[in-house]
């Protein structure tokens, strides 16, 4: 089993054949967009719900809900599949009946992730939940581990264990920034909520990461697209029977009248929510593509400082000492992880090198 932290050289799962050059500015691509949405998406989540807004049922399924987005970026692979190929049988969709049923599976699971998340959002500070959040990456590395036979190394393991104290700082002092009018029970409540969505998104991305590699078809950009499509779909599904049974659909308009900032911006925040957050799911799918789950993980978790200085910035929450803490603590592990990865490079190069200059009789065959 090869080793699938950052080192985008080998492929963990049977993929289209791709060019190092196009497979790495594939996953730059993955990046950027991953980090849109990552960075945007809790900020103008919060936005809502310090304005006026209170339906977790919706904040959950506006995470998924701009899913038709997905179809403007396979819309035009297709039509340029057909083109180049000259087959006017080329599908716009590809996937078979098993992997949709994977891909389903993993939707529920993400739409009840929605809505942990969503309720933590609504009862934390920004800062404080990216804090929490920041902890997926220890619930990541244990999955990966089991399901899909991540390797690991001494530093990823401290950077595993220094994220996961960073988190627990944060627990000590679970009054110093409850927002005012808030009970201690609610941001308790949004604390544990939090939690239980980091651990169940640090499944949720090798189970993805895992039916990648058992498709039993091969595993382009095209249908990485059409799994986040029907993850979303279901995750979609999930968080509307929660809104019918608590009848958010109903209260929207009533909610949009009384909104802080107005009808028309609270309908634009609702927009712009389902699709920053699109662009976050499909960026954390391009980087299991390309790479692994592990390093999606990563990646997400090493946006947090930007998370918090927007967070101060633009809704001016307070940044207390166990914050800093917190802060430091997960910069350092994401700095031991990255350092780690670089040294295991170089290593494998190293070892590459001196098993090509050995005659071939010489090569021991495992």
């Amino acid at each position: 089993m090869v080793n699938m932290g950052a080192n985008t050289d080998v492929l963990p799962h049977e993929t289209q054949t791709l060019s190092p050059y196009m497979r790495k500015t594939l996953l730059l691509i993955s990046c950027m967009v991953l980090a849109i949405g990552n960075c945007g998406g809790p900020l103008i989540m919060r936005l809502y719900f310090i304005h006026g807004g209170e339906r977790i049922w919706l904040s959950s399924w506006l995470l998924t809900a701009g899913w038709p987005f997905i179809l403007i970026v396979l819309i035009p692979i297709f039509y340029h599949r057909r083109a180049t190929t000259g087959n006017s049988t080329t599908k716009l969709f590809n996937m078979k009946p098993r992997l949709i049923l994977a891909s389903a599976v993993v939707g529920v699971l993400t739409g009840v992730d929605n809505y942990l998340y969503s309720y933590g959002v609504a009862k934390l500070p920004v800062s404080t939940s990216s804090l929490l959040i920041a902890s997926q990456l220890a619930f990541t590395a244990g999955f990966a581990y089991l399901l899909v036979k991540q390797k690991f190394n001494s530093y990823s393991i401290n950077a595993v264990v220094l994220l996961s104290i960073g988190s627990g700082v944060l627990a000590l002092h679970t009054n110093s920034d409850r927002p005012d009018g808030e009970s201690k029970r609610e941001y308790i409540i949004g604390f544990v909520m939090t939690l239980g969505a980091a651990a169940l998104y640090g499944l949720i991305l090798p189970l993805i990461e895992l039916v990648y590699q058992k498709a039993k078809q091969v595993v382009d950009f095209p249908l990485v697209m059409e799994i986040q499509m029907v993850m979303c779909l279901f995750a979609t599904l999930f968080s509307t029977v929660g809104m019918l049974i608590n009848n958010d659909f109903k209260a929207i308009p009533r909610e949009a009248r009384n909104f802080d900032l107005g009808e028309t911006k609270y309908y634009v925040i609702l927009v712009c929510s389902g699709i920053i957050w699109q662009l976050f799911f499909i960026g954390a799918g391009g980087v299991i593509f390309c790479a692994s789950s592990l390093l999606s993980g990563i990646i997400i978790s090493v946006l947090l400082p930007v998370i918090e200085v927007l967070a101060v910035i633009f809704y001016k929450e307070k940044f207390q000492a166990e914050k800093g803490v917190a802060l430091v603590l997960s910069l350092w592990g994401f700095v031991s992880y990255f350092y780690g990865e670089i040294k295991q490079s170089k290593k494998a190069e190293k070892n590459h090198a001196a098993e090509m200059e050995l005659p071939v009789n010489q090569i021991v065959v495992p």
